[in-house]
């Protein structure tokens, strides 16, 4: 190893690789943990990005190509006993509500980035730095091994991901469906504006998640297009199937000093740091911005303070945590709502939808926030 780093971050997925190319481009000399990928493993994820994050991405060239970003043009929600609201880009005055982006795509420009950066470089295993950034995501193993607490609810939920081939074309537009027993599912388009194909996200209850994933296709398929009320016709099931159990979640502390090793801190990022309900879209959306957020704290630094000073990394900690709560607090608030099962709550829920529709101004200030343009 030819180098000293100034900064190690563990993790390599999505919000490690954009922190990396961040930090590099502050001129901070970068070691990225990333271990072998085991191959064979196919990847069904896609995210919802927003205008913030794709602008993020740009700045560091890895915003993947139209057939690997689809613009999300409109946005449907539909509940019980009528309840339905609508999200149009035209009426926000901007080009998409947000962008699918295919995981696997994602992290390859991520990945040819890094390629051109000099100033970062891939490792096996975590190495000496002042500062380690931890994006191990909600299960991380050094945010565990430092002690730092974690507090996690869990939702009686799981999430199936999968993707489906459809009738119809999906007209770059999500929609999204919250049925009578709690359960809810998304439509994600893929594949450009044209295409027919979607990714799915089906939170159903934990007892329920089992079956539908050992279900046939033909079977799993048919539930789906009862889920969506036909809308996009039918379906085929054309990837495999993937579920993790729902939860919220935030790490009490954001940074801190490694202990018994003066002159090395340590901050946490993305999921490593918090964790939402996936109903609104926000998660990785969260995590880029705190890749963002660190990356201009430690850019802009006094000359004199180390990377590892506690009050910088402080700054970036404030920062970041009240956006998220914000955010957690509005993510449990939806998934609460609409997933109890009382009676006599769903014409409730279904005159506040429609009323909600219906105010314009409020609703284009909550299309901003999720844009991340407010």
């Amino acid at each position: 190893m030819g180098q000293a780093f100034d900064i190690c971050i563990r993790g390599a997925g999505v919000v490690g690789r954009t922190a990396a190319l961040l930090l590099a481009r502050a001129g901070l000399r970068v070691a990225l943990v990333a271990p072998p990928v085991p191959s064979g493993q196919a990847d069904v994820r896609a995210y919802a990005l927003n205008a913030a994050s794709r602008g993020l991405l740009e700045s560091v060239r890895a915003w993947p190509d139209a057939q690997h970003a689809t613009a999300v043009r409109r946005m449907q929600v539909w509940a019980e006993a009528g309840g339905a609201v609508e999200f149009d880009a035209v009426a926000e005055r901007v080009p998409a509500l947000a962008w699918v982006v295919d995981v696997p795509a994602l992290e390859q420009r991520l990945q040819d980035a890094i390629g051109f950066q000099p100033l970062v470089e891939r490792v096996a295993q975590p190495v000496p730095a002042p500062l380690a950034v931890v994006c191990e995501g909600r299960a991380s193993r050094t945010r565990a091994e430092w002690g730092v607490e974690f507090d996690l609810t869990p939702y009686a939920q799981d999430a199936i991901a999968t993707r489906l081939q459809c009738e119809h074309a999906h007209g770059a537009v999500a929609r999204q469906w919250f049925a009578a027993d709690g359960g809810i599912l998304a439509f994600l388009p893929l594949d450009g504006e044209g295409g027919n194909s979607v990714a799915v996200v089906w939170s159903v209850a934990h007892g329920q998640s089992q079956h539908w994933l050992q279900a046939d296709e033909a079977g799993l398929a048919a539930a789906l297009r009862e889920a969506s009320r036909g809308a996009l016709g039918a379906l085929t099931v054309t990837a495999p199937r993937a579920a993790w159990p729902l939860v919220q979640a935030r790490a009490r502390r954001w940074c801190g000093a490694v202990a018994g090793v003066p002159g090395q801190s340590w901050v946490l990022a993305g999921d490593a740091a918090h964790a939402v309900h996936p109903l609104a879209g926000q998660g990785l959306n969260l995590g880029l911005a705190d890749a963002a957020a660190l990356a201009q704290v430690l850019g802009g630094r006094e000359g004199w303070r180390a990377l590892s000073d506690q009050r910088l990394l402080r700054r970036y900690e404030r920062a970041r945590k009240t956006e998220v709560a914000t955010a957690m607090l509005a993510m449990d608030g939806l998934q609460q709502l609409f997933t109890r099962g009382d009676a006599a709550l769903k014409p409730l829920r279904a005159h506040g939808m429609n009323a909600f529709d219906r105010l314009v101004p409020l609703k284009g200030w909550v299309s901003r926030h999720a844009m991340g343009v407010a």
